[in-house]
């Protein structure tokens, strides 16, 4: 295929294949082809990858592929990269054939500069907006591409929150937070961050590249049995903006619950925020009823979008959302992960409402055991739960404490599966959870990425615990005034969302119904 492939909506997208694109783009070429809302971009395909691991990927044929792309972006959307004026800014997303969720980098708001941020202002009229994305752009640059530690631009954040007394800073205290994590990349860099947009967005697509061979990233393909030649994509999209005032927000949706399998929209949606401000599980999310009365439009689309999702992909799909202003645009879907118990349930009921076979059915239940799929319950709730979270990911465990996943490990390797409990899970946590019982956090929503990858697993998961607090130093946690030190066993009720001090006793249930439907399929 050519260096690069385009996605327009409204325009034929040439053939390609999942291998070539990688699942998320692929699939938004899928849903462009069907009309639906995406904002336009290209991709280098999954072989630009390979050939950057092999060292035979020259940067000036890099930046050639990624100029061609950019200038056809500037003519699909009327805008242009780096421009004074009205300035094009784009996503750069990694996307591998196979769903790696939480394991590749992304880079948001490329192409905004000292003088791009201004003419950002100019076109939207929101400086706030344009603030925001500068600073949010360098924050993630500094990570991700220049390979710097967050924490000194973090401090920085928490310093102007402080100061400003709330969440919400506005737009003088966001442009006085980006100049001083300007000032601390030039520091901490050696040099100062890069005016020029397209040497950002070359930067940024080789972060994308190398965050294939990042320890997360191995770690979980080897877990996965995922095909470490494969390599990663890279989308270049237009950017959406969700932190464009109170008619935006970011969301991630499944079309049915991950969990049970139930025929119901299960959706987390933020205001004024960003799409990694929902996924990587740093801040308790918005529901859905703030959405509804807001925004009812939105809402009755997106209760029509998860049939429209299914029919055109036959599966079950966790997709991706940005509302700006009030309109709706889809930036991923994919096929959605989910508990065996749900895949069982999903399965079902798939055949009985006619989008796949039994035979398809069985084809897609073929890596479950299912002798073994059962959900536990509390056989007795006696006694009182010392705090509640959000439910996650359903089912009971109980295990010793413990607080990063290195001693997860230590506490696995004598027999002993412990419950992680974080204040928040980074996407480095994501390829312990195989370790853990089940994992506890006090920010985030069912969908960030942790929270996807242990329903996955079938790992009880609990978030949002407004009631706990952790003294990582000590060694030890705090929920409703019970204090659990390192290794004093914890116990979590996924079905009820309520969390015990001690071991919980269980019974299984098993899903009866969906298994004599397939047993009916295979007898057939």
């Amino acid at each position: 295929m050519s260096a690069i492939h385009l996605i327009v909506p409204g325009r034929p997208s040439g053939p390609a294949t999942l291998e070539d694109l990688g699942g998320k783009a692929f699939n938004l070429a899928a849903l462009a082809g069907a009309g639906m809302s995406v904002p336009p971009a290209f991709v280098l395909p999954t072989s630009w990858c390979r050939r950057y691991r092999s060292g035979g990927l020259p940067r000036a044929e890099l930046e050639a592929a990624l100029a061609d792309g950019i200038a056809q972006l500037e003519k699909a959307t009327g805008l242009g990269f780096g421009s004074p004026r009205t300035p094009l800014v784009v996503s750069v997303r990694s996307g591998a054939a196979v769903s790696m969720p939480g394991m590749l980098e992304t880079v948001l708001d490329v192409g905004l500069t000292d003088l791009a941020v201004a003419g950002l202002i100019r076109r939207t009229g929101n400086p706030r907006l344009a603030w925001d994305c500068y600073r949010r752009l360098i924050g993630l640059y500094a990570e991700v591409v220049a390979g710097l530690a967050p924490a000194p631009f973090d401090a920085l954040v928490d310093r102007e929150v402080q100061h400003e007394a709330g969440e919400t800073l506005d737009y003088a205290a966001l442009r006085q937070l980006t100049h001083a994590m300007l000032a601390t990349f030039r520091d901490l860099a050696g040099q100062p961050f890069p005016q020029d947009p397209h040497l950002q967005l070359a930067g940024a697509a080789e972060a994308v590249f190398r965050s294939w061979d990042a320890p997360k990233a191995v770690e979980y393909r080897r877990r996965n049995a995922i095909d470490d030649a494969a390599g990663t994509a890279v989308t270049i999209q237009a950017m959406v903006f969700g932190n464009a005032g109170p008619l935006s927000g970011s969301g991630v949706g499944f079309t049915r619950d991950p969990a049970t399998g139930e025929d119901a929209l299960y959706l987390e949606f933020q205001f004024d925020a960003q799409g990694e401000d929902v996924v990587a599980g740093r801040h308790v999310v918005d529901g859905t009823k703030k959405l509804r009365s807001r925004l009812p439009a939105v809402q009755s689309r997106l209760d029509t979008l998860r049939r429209d999702l299914e029919a055109l992909f036959r599966d079950v799909q966790d997709f991706e959302f940005t509302v700006e202003q009030g309109r709706l645009y889809l930036l991923q879907t994919r096929r959605a992960k989910r508990t065996p118990w749900a895949a069982l349930q999903i399965a079902v009921d798939l055949v009985k409402e006619g989008l796949i076979t039994p035979a398809e059915a069985l084809q897609r239940l073929d890596g479950i055991d299912l002798a073994t799929v059962a959900r536990s319950r509390v056989s007795s709730e006696a006694v009182q739960p010392v705090g509640r979270a959000i439910v996650a990911s359903l089912g009971v465990a109980s295990g010793p404490v413990v607080f990063d996943t290195e001693t997860a490990k230590r506490f696995v390797a004598r027999g002993d599966h412990p419950i992680l409990v974080r204040r928040e899970t980074t996407t480095a946590d994501v390829a312990g959870l195989p370790d853990v019982a089940g994992l506890l956090t006090a920010l985030g929503g069912r969908t960030a990425h942790a929270a996807v990858v242990a329903r996955q697993l079938g790992t009880v998961c609990l978030v949002g615990c407004t009631a706990l607090e952790i003294d990582e130093a000590q060694r030890c946690c705090t929920i409703g005034g019970t204090v659990f030190r390192e290794g004093d066993v914890i116990g979590l009720d996924g079905n009820a969302g309520a969390i015990y001090a001690g071991r919980l006793e269980v019974v299984l249930e098993r899903p009866t119904a969906a298994l004599a439907a397939i047993g009916g399929w295979r007898a057939a």
